[in-house]
């Protein structure tokens, strides 16, 4: 029988397409939401709250360290109990709490209420997070998985594109139509919750259901997907994703401050004039991401994947490096640096997720991918923490360069254990959901 396929991407046995589709359908939906709730902070801040703009800084601080130190403590666990549990119950759980936080949101009377209901989205946002990247692989054949991953990061793209210039001007749509700010903020919130729910309960019928598991407990299910680090590919995987969501943020917080801050200082620009350069640059970068994750997607298919890592990784950190011969964000240069950089940093991303999806045993995929989630959510940290305090002591540029180390390290590591790297066996797709 001819192998079922969608999108050039084959059904692993025991999944549809519906299953396969649903599963895009859920990154694009996630990272949609991810990316509004941070976009609309400054109107929450602002149009709800009355926060003058020379304190909502410290806010946004303190808001992002909340959401990511929730990511760090929670995303082993969430993986550990998909795999106690399947993949669907934690779906179905994320968007519930993403919808709760996002509905409550805009209605929290100080800062204190607004830390913990960003709490409680960030756990919405660590299931859903962790979940679209396993399905991915669940659902894809092991020799499609790479195309499957380079599928989704085509749908989560779009998500993200969608949340800057859709969602996030849900405020503005409704005030047009007469309501107040914190009237506009509410009812868009509102909105967004509603879909959110809604996306969770036709996920209810369209993903794979659960399959029954061994009764293993969730500390030992964590252990394992920790313990899997002493594989070299995983601990090669788990490496270049430290890197990779740094890149991410690097890109979506750093480049457009770099950019808008040289267009008020320097060039005596309006604050919307240099917000409007800064998203045209960072724009460039997510189109290239866009247009080359499928290209990625279909090369983890055809090399071996290790060396396609290692590859990758030594692109990003050239392209994140070449931020240093930039002597003005305003000009044609930092145009051909983002396109760089965003090649650069979907590359890092897309690659280390089927090398993983290679390695790791399918009864511990979903603790493993959890594991190289908070890989990624340690990396923003550092690279965030490091690369913030050098921007300002030595360079805007820095941020970029540390992540540019930091890939460079990953090359030499992997450069050290290629040849250690063979597939696992145990890691071929399983009916779970």
């Amino acid at each position: 029988m001819a192998e079922s396929r969608v999108l050039g991407v084959g059904l692993a046995p025991g999944h549809t397409k519906t299953n396969l589709l649903a599963c895009w359908f859920v990154g694009l939906t996630a990272t949609m939401v991810i990316s509004f709730l941070p976009t609309a902070q400054p109107y929450i801040l602002s149009g709800v709250l009355g926060v003058p703009s020379g304190a909502q800084g410290r806010i946004v601080g303190v808001l992002g360290f909340a959401a990511e130190l929730t990511m760090i403590v929670s995303l082993a666990w969430f993986g550990a109990l998909a795999d106690r549990y399947g993949r669907r119950p934690i779906v179905i759980a994320g968007f519930v709490l993403a919808a709760v936080g996002a509905a409550l949101f805009p209605f929290a009377g100080d800062t204190v209420a607004l830390v913990a209901l960003r709490v409680v989205f960030s756990l919405g946002a660590a299931a859903l997070g962790g979940m679209f990247a396993t399905l991915a692989i669940d659902y894809a054949a092991e020799r499609s998985r790479g195309r499957s991953y380079g599928v989704l990061g085509v749908f989560s793209g779009l998500g993200g594109m969608a949340a800057v210039f859709g969602l996030a001007r849900l405020p503005q749509l409704f005030e047009r139509q007469g309501l107040s700010q914190a009237g506009a903020a509410r009812v868009s919130f509102l909105v967004v919750a509603a879909g959110l729910l809604a996306v969770g309960l036709v996920m209810r019928f369209a993903l794979s259901p659960s399959v029954s598991v061994p009764h293993v407990p969730l500390t030992r299910l964590v252990r394992e997907g920790a313990g899997l680090v002493r594989d070299p590919g995983v601990a090669l995987a788990y490496a270049a994703a430290f890197v990779a969501r740094a890149d991410l943020a690097v890109v979506a917080g750093f480049m457009s401050l770099w950019v808008a801050d040289q267009g008020v200082r320097e060039a005596g620009m309006s604050t919307a004039a240099a917000l409007a350069r800064a998203g045209m640059v960072v724009g460039v970068a997510h189109t290239m991401a866009l247009l080359a994750s499928p290209l990625l997607g279909w090369l983890s298919d055809r090399v071996k994947r290790q060396n396609l890592v290692i590859g990758c990784q030594a692109l990003a950190a050239v392209s994140y490096l070449s931020t240093l011969l930039i002597d003005d964000p305003l000009g044609p240069g930092m145009l051909v640096v983002a396109a760089l950089v965003g090649i650069g940093e979907i590359a890092g991303i897309n690659t280390a997720g089927p090398l993983l999806a290679q390695q790791a045993p399918a009864r511990v995929r979903g603790s493993a991918f959890g594991v190289q989630a908070l890989c990624g959510a340690l990396g923003v940290l550092t690279v965030s923490a490091l690369g913030g305090w050098l921007y300002d002591v030595w360079t805007p540029a820095a941020p970029f360069v540390v992540s540019g180390v930091l890939g460079l390290a990953v090359v030499a590591f992997g450069l050290v254990i290629r040849a250690r790297v063979a597939p696992n066996p145990e890691a071929e797709p399983v009916a779970v959901g």
